[in-house]
């Protein structure tokens, strides 16, 4: 097996942690994206001359603890004559050079350093001229420094850093020691695997092993998170990855990792992990609407930062949201910083999916360059494709406006406030500009595959004004209102940087007389495979990931992806799938329909007393329903999810199914919705689910578009914009039902559709048993007899 080759310190990372002091400035506004910046950096190079060569990969091999590492990193530029050696380092932002912190620029000039060090050692030259370009974004000005130092100058500062980050590198060696210890003497922590989990153990190794990406589709009971974890935590312990991001896509799974962490901490596993919140909601209160020069928590955040982070990485192992908390508080600390900090120094990370994925919130300091010790986890990948697509896609509208320009003359008349109403004005023009073809041909909207460049042009020339203004006012309401502004129209200008063909621009003209831009992202997996390749490899895992082609051409893995599908670990004679031909919910015949829903539903509540949930596909048609089942029996237990329900409502709509009632309970929910997945009803607090409808998305423009875009692409527009999502939120839904070994009960499929071939060839292999039935009679006496046969298994227990 191929193992990491020896261990991997980033010569940015290496000069960050050490030599960062003083304050901590809030989040960078730079407009710059990463892409850009590479395109800038490729620029400038081009300008290098004849002997330039660009991204020359340096390293040095040091020895501590009795352990090798790589301080590595790229220089931008290197050139090389007889007698002369000399290095660029190119750095893009938008501040002018004159503006930069010291700091900042002693982290600029010491990175070049330590590429200096290196250098001048392997070619053997006695100094070396460091020339630092700058390159401010917001007017393309070019500021150059050069500084010549000698050899054995610029060795004592490497030895000097070495020397400070040695203590850090002891810490983490000895810990990986005692980690990898302890994983070679840890045994899968169950006592005995369940059906399918040893397949899914072993090709997630051997994923590992052999640097691939792996999509796994396992019905829900088989036990995904530890089959995951467990083989890649083994992995880590022969040095094959060291760090393991598990991506989620809701806070409650990542409840469920650490669930699966701790089960193999109790069994002897030492290993460190924390889980990232984000940081609205991990924020000190009396930290909000708090200026960075005045937070206490920030100021002075880096002189305090190592004493924190020895504190915390010395007493805590499974690091949660209230540890952060209460070592930031001891040490003052801004709680959301420190996380990122303290994960630097983390086996397992746990976290949101835009962590890794989006491009303008994901971790820099991990994702900069790709790195074989990264290995990925995604839960619930279903749900990335949608969510990717919103990564990629920013609106702006005009309506903040009016409401900003208002504000402004509330203000203290002064040219400040003066200036920024100028700009606002001049942002209006713009909208005012793509506006105007719309009203002189009386339209509502327009859709383009061609970016809006004088646009976007506009909203960066404010958001520069915006940059320079800002730093110079007064922390009162006008100002936070103008940010909220920027940042708005700082993604929309950030996401521009990724338009190509998959992209169209969509210009809305609303009722009041507001227009809308839209960036629409059809096809983001090109930038999904850009982020895998920042790690080793990755396993995709979900209960529904049929077709496996969908989601691989989705998710940037068309050519790469190996597949798993693994059957039910429980007895296909304890779920119950029903298909009913005789009921059609197109859209046309939805009231003609009402009769025969009503009717099965009724046959499956009425056979068995117990709780059931029926899905919807939207609250209007779930509404008729409910009311028509209600006109003809009112006996039943009812509830109703509601739109924009708060976490209380939510709470106590779950907790209606661990109550009794003399009549069963039925539960009226939406597909796609809150309650459609992520929610565990074990046993008997539910025992039926019915799906109305085959679920399809509900047409719209943007619906259209993608179905448009894959038309061209493969030939498959339809199926990806609206039957395939459809039919994940089918899977989803039926999902809720078996959860365990002694689960039990029955899926009504109410819409002759599913008994199609278009949709039996997506059902997964634990639904190969679903039987048709063409009345309401036949489905209740299929039910009554399913239910027969469970209690004569239960029995025969």
């Amino acid at each position: 097996m191929a193992r990491m080759a020896g261990k991997k310190i980033g010569i940015r990372q290496l000069v960050e942690f050490v030599l960062r002091a003083g304050d901590l400035s809030s989040t960078s506004n730079s407009q710059n994206t990463a892409l850009e910046g590479a395109r800038i950096h490729r620029k400038l190079q081009k300008a290098g001359g004849e002997n330039y060569e660009k991204e020359v990969y340096v390293k040095r091999t040091v020895s501590m603890a009795g352990e090798d590492y790589v301080i590595d990193g790229r220089a931008d530029g290197v050139v090389q004559t007889a007698d002369q050696l000399l290095i660029e380092e190119i750095k893009t932002s938008d501040p002018d050079f004159e503006d930069l912190s010291e700091n900042t620029l002693t982290l600029y000039w010491s990175q070049a350093k330590v590429y200096g060090a290196i250098l001048t050692h392997d070619l053997d030259m006695p100094e070396v001229t460091i020339r630092l370009t700058y390159y401010q974004r917001t007017t393309d000005k070019i500021t150059k420094t050069e500084k010549t130092y000698p050899r054995e100058t610029l060795q004592k500062f490497f030895d000097e850093l070495i020397e400070e980050y040695r203590s850090w590198l002891v810490m983490r060696s000895d810990w990986r020691k005692t980690r990898n210890q302890s994983i070679k003497d840890l045994a899968f922590p169950f006592a005995d695997y369940r059906s399918g989990q040893r397949d899914l153990a072993v090709a997630v190794y051997k994923t590992v092993a052999l640097k691939k990406r792996l999509f796994v589709e396992a019905p829900t009971g088989t036990g995904k998170t530890i089959s995951t974890l467990f083989p890649s935590i083994k992995a880590m312990g022969e040095d094959l990855c060291d760090r393991l991001f598990y991506l989620t896509a809701k806070q409650s799974t990542r409840s469920v990792a650490e669930k699966g962490l701790q089960v193999m901490v109790d069994k002897g596993l030492k290993i460190k992990s924390i889980t990232l919140t984000a940081k609205d909601k991990i924020i000190f209160p009396d930290e909000v609407d708090v200026a960075p020069e005045d937070n206490p928590y920030m100021i002075g955040y880096y002189d305090r930062l190592k004493d924190g982070l020895r504190d915390v990485f010395e007493h805590e192992s499974q690091i949660t949201r209230p540890i952060i908390e209460t070592y930031a508080k001891k040490h003052m600390l801004d709680p959301f910083e420190f996380s990122l900090d303290i994960s630097t120094f983390m086996d397992v990370i746990i976290c949101d999916y835009n962590y890794l994925f989006d491009p303008i919130v994901y971790l820099q300091r991990f994702f900069s360059q790709p790195d074989d010790n990264n290995f990925f986890l995604v839960d619930e990948a279903h749900n990335l494709v949608s969510r990717a697509r919103d990564m990629y896609t920013a609106q702006v509208d005009d309506r903040p406006i009016d409401a900003l320009l208002a504000a402004g003359k509330m203000a203290k008349d002064n040219e400040d406030v003066q200036g920024i109403t100028n700009q606002l004005k001049k942002v209006q023009t713009v909208f005012d500009q793509v506006k105007l073809p719309l009203t002189e041909q009386n339209q509502t909207q327009a859709v383009t595959t061609e970016e809006l460049t004088s646009f976007r042009h506009g909203l960066e020339k404010f958001n520069s004004f915006v940059q320079d203004w800002l730093p110079k006012q007064p922390p009162v309401p006008f100002t936070s209102q103008i940010l909220d502004f920027f940042f708005t129209l700082l993604r929309y200008v950030k996401i521009s940087a990724f338009y190509d063909e998959s992209y169209r621009v969509i210009v809305s003209l609303d009722e009041d007389g507001s227009v809308s831009v839209k960036e629409l992202c059809l096809d983001p997996s090109p930038y999904l495979d850009m982020s895998l390749k920042m790690g080793r490899g990755v396993v995709f895992f979900s209960a529904t990931l049929s077709p496996m082609a969908y989601f691989k051409e989705t998710l940037g893995c068309e050519t790469n992806g190996l597949s798993l599908q693994l059957t039910s670990p429980f007895l296909e004679k304890r779920q119950n799938i029903l298909v009913t031909p005789y009921i059609n919910t197109t859209y046309k015949q939805r009231e003609n329909s009402l009769p025969q829903i009503v009717e099965s539903i009724f046959a499956m509540v009425n056979a068995k007393k117990g709780n059931y949930l029926i899905f919807c596909p939207s609250y209007k048609y779930m509404t008729q329903i409910e009311s028509a089942f209600l006109d003809r029996y009112q006996q039943f237990n009812v509830i109703e999810q509601s739109n924009q329900m708060d976490e209380k409502a939510r709470q106590e709509f779950l907790d209606a199914f661990s109550k009794k009632y003399p009549h069963s309970l039925i539960g009226f929910s939406v597909l796609g919705g809150i309650f459609s997945e992520g929610i565990d009803l074990v046993g008997d607090h539910l025992i039926g689910v019915g799906i109305v409808s085959v679920g399809l998305p509900g047409l719209s423009d943007e619906r259209d578009l993608l179905r448009n875009y894959f038309d061209q692409k493969n030939g498959k527009g339809f199926e990806y914009a609206y039957q395939l999502p459809g039919m994940n939120h089918v899977l989803q839904a039926a999902g809720r039902l078996i959860r365990s070994s002694q689960d039990a009960g029955n899926v009504v499929l109410m819409d002759n559709r599913f008994g199609s071939l278009r949709y039996t060839q997506l059902f997964p292999r634990h639904w190969q048993h679903y039987q048709r039935v063409y009345s309401t009679e036949q489905l209740a006496k299929n039910i009554a007899q399913f239910w027969q046969r469970v209690g004569e298994q239960k029995n025969e227990l």
